[in-house]
């Protein structure tokens, strides 16, 4: 009996590998009627879906669990989790310096620190509230809200009458972005990783390089008509067509947001969308550690908090400028934009090392095209109801310095790859930028903040 069952399970064993043979047999004879492609693109979708519902399942926790927070953790995350929260204070005692002394230099100097912070935990914020709305919608709020600062101190500025430096602190954050900020970009990616070509969305960037030669094009007829003194009306002319351009802009710019958002979304999918992550990867386990309207609130009281800072930093403007030696318009274009994009440039090099290049050229060229296709029309048309002559002739200086930009950054975009060297080459053009700007002297500022002095 006990032979007769050894046999039997012999049998069974011969019969459960003969059909495992067969069942691989016919799932390989299925799997050689289809591509390879389709074979690995279909198991990216399925690694794509798994990772979605898995977020969406995090997310739904993280809902239920922060509910029991309390304030005060959210006050630790925010204000005591990074080291550079140590220059807060630098905020009010710019205020106190203000009160006391009422020394331009160092009510300045205090200022433009104390904003770094703000401006940095702002972009903190606004990535919070990105988990919760979507990686093009996350993107598009943390440029808008990136920009927040400089719009701020322009909005301040406008208001004093001080058209100049609102000006040329756009312009300065357009250079900012696309040099500096992108260089750096470039840069750390590339020599994070040496051995492999780095890759983003060529169409998207050809996208934005096309709307920077258009905002170029709205700066340049304005100057244009102004240093060739061919206007209908001498004055009248060039502000009415600043006024107009601007208009069309601003729709250009909504058409763009409903093409990036709605139209045609399919272009703006990064390259590297569903390529398997490395073993080990925590790209997938990251979480927001905030809810949602918490992040809302913080981000108001950032912004209420900045626009303090701002009033007090455009009033010292010109006294800073005697005190510190330093030209207006090297304030306004270098040291005013590199501290607004204080978060986006952190922002951009974080991705870029990690090899999301897509998501920092949509922080560093997406802020430059959203303050020269929204910030410049907006704050003319702000300039407008307010009742200040603010236009778009920026100056020959400054438009040729921003066309010369555009096309250095849309050469180098065209191929749609990246590495040091490229980094390396924008890194260096914002220096002779910068060089440019302590050097020169701007005739129209000089007779705005002094209008006994004649303009020359």
């Amino acid at each position: 009996m006990d032979d007769n069952s050894t046999t039997m399970a012999r049998v069974h064993s011969h019969v459960e590998m003969g059909s495992l043979e067969q069942r691989s047999v016919l799932e390989f004879e299925d799997e050689s009627l289809v591509s390879p492609v389709s074979v690995a693109a279909k198991a990216h979708s399925n690694n794509a879906a798994l990772r979605r519902s898995i977020s969406a399942a995090r997310l739904d926790d993280f809902g239920t669990k922060f509910t029991s927070n309390s304030v005060l953790d959210s006050i630790k995350i925010v204000v005591f989790s990074t080291k550079i929260n140590l220059l807060m204070p630098f905020g009010p005692l710019a205020i106190l310096v203000h009160k006391l002394s009422g020394h331009h230099g160092w009510v300045f100097f205090l200022s433009l620190v104390g904003i770094i912070p703000l401006a940095e935990r702002l972009g903190y914020a606004t990535e919070q509230l990105a988990f919760f709305t979507g990686a093009t919608v996350g993107g598009l709020l943390n440029a808008t809200f990136g920009n927040a600062t400089e719009l701020i101190i322009s909005i301040y500025a406008l208001k004093t009458g001080m058209i100049r430096v609102v000006q040329q602190s756009l312009l300065g954050s357009i250079l900012s972005n696309m040099l500096l900020v992108l260089g750096c970009a470039f840069f750390s990616g590339g020599i994070v990783f040496t051995n492999k070509e780095q890759v983003f969305n060529k169409a998207a960037a050809v996208v934005n390089s096309g709307l920077l030669l258009m905002a170029v094009m709205g700066l340049l007829f304005p100057a244009t008509l102004h240093f060739t003194h061919t206007e209908v009306h001498f004055g009248k002319s060039e502000l009415a067509l600043s006024r107009f351009s601007s208009c069309v802009m601003l729709v250009a710019y909504a058409a763009y947001l409903f093409f990036q958002l709605k139209s045609q979304k399919i272009l703006y999918v990064p390259v590297n969308e569903g390529e398997s992550q490395p073993e080990g990867s925590t790209d997938d386990e990251e979480a927001p550690e905030i809810s949602k309207w918490e992040a809302i609130v913080w981000l108001s009281i950032l912004t209420a908090w900045i626009s303090v800072l701002s009033e007090y930093l455009v009033d010292a403007i010109e006294g800073a400028s005697d005190a510190l030696k330093m030209p207006i318009a090297f304030i306004s274009v270098i040291l005013l934009p590199i501290v607004g994009n204080a978060a986006e440039h952190a922002s951009a090099i974080m991705f870029a090392m990690k090899d999301k290049l897509d998501i920092s050229l949509g922080v560093a060229i997406g802020s430059s095209t959203q303050i020269a296709m929204f910030g410049i029309p907006f704050c003319v048309v702000v300039g407008w109801i307010m009742g200040r002559p603010m236009d778009l002739n920026f100056q020959l200086f400054e438009t040729a310095t921003l066309f010369i930009t555009v096309l250095v950054v849309a050469f180098l975009l065209q191929d749609g790859t990246s590495n040091y060297f490229k980094g390396l080459m924008l890194i260096l053009c914002y220096l002779i930028v910068a060089a440019s700007f302590f050097v020169h002297i701007d005739p129209a500022s000089v007779g705005e903040l002094n209008p006994s002095e004649p303009v020359k």
